[in-house]
C-alpha cells in the first residue's frame, strides 16, 4: 500500500474524529435555534452522502471491474449493515439533540453503536482513497458533514442518559478515535484481499444510500412549511453540487488522459496497417 494513502486516511480520520468535540460549542445554545441550525445541515449531509455515493464511489467501481451482480450485491449489503446497526445494536443516529431523557443503559447502547460505525467510516475512507486521492477527499467530506450534526446529536444523548458534559464530550471523543481501527483493519486486509476498494466502495455506497434514504431525509420530511422546506432542497442540491465539483476536476483529469493516449494508439494502428 502507498505510504500517501495511509497518511491522507489517518489524517482524514484525525480531522473527522475532532468534529466530536463540536459539542462544546452547542452547550450554551438553546435547543430550538439548534434544530434550526442543524437541520439545514442535515439537508447538506444528504445531498453529499447521495452525491458521492452515485457520482465517485459507483462510477470509479463500474470503470474499474465494470457492473455485474457482484457490484449490486455490495451495495445491497452496505444497506442490509445499516439495517442490522440499527435493529440489531439498537443505535440510531440522533441528528437533532432529543428534549426527552434517555434511560442510562441507552447512552451506553449509543456509544457502543457509534464505534461500530466509526470503524466502518475509517474502513471506508482508506477504501476511498485507495481508489484515488480526489474519491477519498470526496469520501471524506461527505462522511464529515454527516458527522457534525450526529455528534451534536450523540451528545445530547449522553447528556441525557446521564453523563456529565465533560464525560460526554470526553466519551464522545474516544469512541471517535475507533475510526483509527478501520483504517488499520483495511492497512491490514489490502495484502490479503485481492482488490479490497473495488469491494468495499460498493458496499460503502450503499450504506451512505441507507443513511442519508432511510435516517436524513425522514427527518426533514417533518418539516411541512414551504419556504423552510425550499430551503432544505438548496442545500440537498448543494451537497449534490459540491460532490459534483470534486468530480469535475478528477473527470476533466482523465479525459486529458484519454486524448493524449488516443493519437499513440491510433499511430501505432497505422503502422501495423501499412
Amino acid at each position: 500500500m502507498d505510504s500517501q494513502v495511509l497518511f491522507y486516511a489517518l489524517v482524514s480520520v484525525g480531522i473527522i474524529s475532532l468534529i466530536s468535540l463540536i459539542g462544546i460549542f452547542t452547550i450554551s445554545m438553546k435547543m430550538k435555534k439548534l434544530q434550526k441550525i442543524l437541520i439545514y445541515l442535515i439537508s447538506f449531509s444528504a445531498g453529499a452522502m447521495f452525491g458521492d455515493a452515485f457520482l465517485h464511489l459507483l462510477p470509479e467501481t463500474v470503470a474499474e471491474v465494470g457492473f455485474g451482480l457482484n457490484i449490486s450485491f455490495s451495495v445491497l449489503g452496505g444497506i442490509v449493515l445499516g439495517f442490522i446497526v440499527e435493529k440489531v445494536i439498537h443505535w440510531h443516529h440522533c441528528h437533532v439533540p432529543h428534549t426527552h431523557d434517555h434511560p442510562h443503559s441507552f447512552a451506553w447502547m449509543n456509544l457502543v453503536g457509534d464505534a461500530v460505525h466509526n470503524i466502518l467510516d475509517g474502513l471506508v475512507i482508506l477504501a476511498a482513497y485507495l481508489i484515488s486521492i480526489p474519491v477519498g477527499i470526496a469520501t471524506t467530506l461527505a462522511v464529515a458533514f454527516h458527522e457534525i450534526p450526529q455528534e451534536i446529536g450523540d451528545f445530547g444523548v449522553l447528556v441525557h442518559g446521564g453523563f456529565s458534559k465533560k464525560k460526554a464530550l470526553l466519551f464522545n471523543f474516544l469512541i471517535s478515535l475507533t475510526a483509527l481501527i478501520g483504517v488499520f483493519i483495511g492497512f491490514f486486509l489490502y495484502d490479503r484481499i485481492e482488490g479490497l476498494e473495488v469491494l468495499i466502495a460498493p458496499f460503502a455506497a450503499g450504506m451512505f444510500i441507507y443513511i442519508a434514504g432511510s435516517d436524513l431525509i425522514p427527518e426533514l420530511n417533518k418539516e411541512k412549511k414551504l419556504g423552510k422546506s425550499l430551503l432544505q432542497l438548496l442545500a440537498f442540491l448543494l451537497g449534490i453540487y459540491l460532490m459534483f465539483l470534486l468530480l469535475e476536476g478528477h473527470v476533466h483529469h482523465g479525459e486529458e488522459d484519454h486524448h493524449d493516449e488516443n493519437p499513440i494508439e491510433i499511430h501505432e494502428e497505422v503502422e501495423h496497417n501499412h
